[in-house]
């Protein structure tokens, strides 16, 4: 099996405005990429799209008090 170098995840972070965060984000090049899918960012402060694998992460989210800032 081999693994692709070349390929990057992408990663967005996100602010709390963007709750409730879904992937695509509307300003998103790839908005209509896949089905609009709601993601649960607000428990570990990230969260990977199924569809697309992109990270989000929530700016501002500490894992001593489990929430953003």
């Amino acid at each position: 099996m081999s693994v692709d170098t070349t390929h990057t995840q992408r990663i967005v972070e996100v602010t709390a405005d963007d709750l409730p965060l879904h992937c695509p984000l509307p300003a998103d090049s790839m908005w209509c990429g896949h089905p609009r899918v709601f993601l649960p960012i607000e428990e570990k402060g990230e969260a990977l799209c199924p569809y697309c694998g992109t990270l989000y992460k929530l700016r501002g989210w500490s894992a001593q008090s489990g929430h953003h800032h």
